[in-house]
C-alpha cells in the first residue's frame, strides 16, 4: 500500500554549504519534505567548485533561491521565508548568522515552533568554537582517527566522511526529527546544536569501552577485535589482488570459516576460546589465513563461501557495488546515467 512520506507538508529553509548540512537536508527531502535551498548570488554553494556530480547528488531533489544575506532586501526575503518554514538549517560557523541578523533570537521571537538547527565543527561554544575545521580535523580532535592506523602506527585516512556525514549530517537529521516531533506535541521551537567533532566522540563506543574496562582492570582491549586485533575479523588478499572480508567474530562463525577454508584445526584458535587480540597466537593465526586466501582469486572465495553464514564476503569497489543485484532497488538513474542511491529506508503501512 503506497503512503505518504512522512515529512510530506514540512518546508525546510536550507542555507547549508559543501557536505554536512546539504547532504542533512536531502535526507529531509527524501522523507518528503519540500525542501528550498538558499545560495549566495553568484557562485552559489562552493561545493559546485568542488565536485559538480556531489552538487547534483545533493540538491537536485530541491528547489533553490539565490539570497544576498548581507543586503538588506535579500535579509528581509530571508525573514519573509521563515515565516512559512518548519525547519532552518545552516552550516557558517558560530555567530555569522547572528551578524546577518538571522540568529535564533531574532528567529525564534519571529516564529516560536521553529527548530533552527545549526552544524559546525566544535559547536556554538566552547574554547574551539570558531577554529576553522575539516573532517581530518574532528576526527583527528575526536579520538577516531588514531584508533584506525596501519601496519606502522601511521594513521588511515578513510574515504568515507565520518565527521561531516555521521558525526554532522547524520546528528543533525535526528535532532531536528526529535524537535520536530516535540513541536508537533505542543512544545516551543528548538534551536538544535550540532558539533560535528563532538558526535563523532560519541560514537567511539568500543574504544570507550576499552579504555573504561583498562581502568577498571577488566576485560583485555575488546576495541582491537575490530581492529585487526583477532584473525578472525580482518581483511585477506585474494590470488588476484582483491581482497576479502573476514567478519567470524563469533565462534559459530569462525568454525563455519575454518571448515570452508579446509582448516578445522583453527577453530579452536579463537578469542572467545582465550586467544589474546595481538598475541604472538594470533598473529600466526592470521599469517596462515593470509597463505589460505592468497591461493585462490576473490570471485572463487565468494563462491566457496556462498552457502556458508559466516561473515565472509568479497570487498567490492564502488564501480562493482553499483551493479550489484544487492543494491538494485537503492539506485535512482536520471535517464543520462548519472546515478545516485536512493534513501535507504522503506516505509510500509
Amino acid at each position: 500500500m503506497d503512503i505518504a512520506l512522512p515529512l510530506a507538508g514540512i518546508r525546510v529553509l536550507d542555507f547549508s554549504r559543501l557536505l554536512p548540512g546539504p547532504y542533512a537536508a536531502m535526507r529531509l527531502a527524501s522523507l518528503g519534505a519540500d525542501v528550498l535551498k538558499i545560495e549566495q548570488p553568484g557562485a552559489g554553494d562552493p561545493a559546485r567548485g568542488i565536485s559538480a556530480a556531489m552538487h547534483r547528488a545533493l540538491d537536485t531533489c530541491k528547489r533553490t533561491l539565490a539570497l544576498d544575506l548581507k543586503d538588506p532586501a535579500g535579509r528581509a526575503e530571508a525573514l519573509r521565508l521563515v515565516d512559512g518554514a518548519d525547519v532552518l538549517l545552516e552550516t557558517f560557523r558560530p555567530g555569522v548568522m547572528d551578524r546577518l541578523g538571522l540568529g535564533w533570537a531574532v528567529l525564534k521571537a519571529r516564529k516560536p515552533d521553529l527548530v533552527m538547527c545549526a552544524i559546525s565543527g566544535y559547536g556554538a561554544a566552547g574554547s574551539l568554537a570558531d577554529r576553522a575545521g575539516h573532517d581530518i580535523n574532528y576526527v583527528g580532535w575526536a579520538g577516531m582517527l588514531a584508533a584506525n592506523t596501519d601496519a606502522d602506527g601511521r594513521p588511515v585516512l578513510p574515504n568515507l566522511q565520518v565527521g561531516d556525514l555521521l558525526g554532522g549530517a547524520a546528528l543533525a537529521v535526528q535532532g531536528i526529527l526529535a524537535a520536530l516531533l516535540a513541536v508537533r506535541m505542543g512544545g516551543p521551537g528548538r534551536f538544535v546544536d550540532v558539533s560535528m567533532t563532538h558526535g563523532v566522540f560519541a560514537h567511539n563506543v568500543m574504544p570507550l569501552a576499552a579504555l573504561n574496562d583498562a581502568r577498571s582492570g577488566g576485560a583485555p582491549d575488546r576495541a582491537a577485535l575490530l581492529t585487526g586485533g583477532v584473525p578472525c575479523y580482518g581483511v585477506y588478499r585474494s590470488r588476484d589482488g582483491r581482497w576479502m572480508a573476514v567478519g567470524a567474530l563469533e565462534l559459530k562463525f569462525w568454525e563455519a570459516c575454518c571448515a570452508v577454508l579446509g582448516r578445522p584445526d583453527l577453530a579452536r584458535r579463537h578469542w572467545q576460546l582465550g586467544q589474546e587480540p595481538g598475541s604472538a597466537d594470533a598473529l600466526a593465526v592470521r599469517a596462515e589465513l593470509e597463505a589460505l586466501f592468497a591461493t585462490r582469486t576473490q570471485g572463487e572465495w565468494t563462491a566457496a563461501f556462498a552457502a556458508a553464514d559466516c561473515c565472509v564476503s568479497p570487498v567490492l569497489t564502488m564501480a562493482e557495488a553499483l551493479v550489484h543485484p544487492l543494491f538494485a532497488p537503492s539506485i535512482s538513474d536520471d535517464g543520462s546515467g548519472f546515478v545516485t542511491a536512493r534513501c535507504p529506508l522503506r516505509f510500509v503501512a
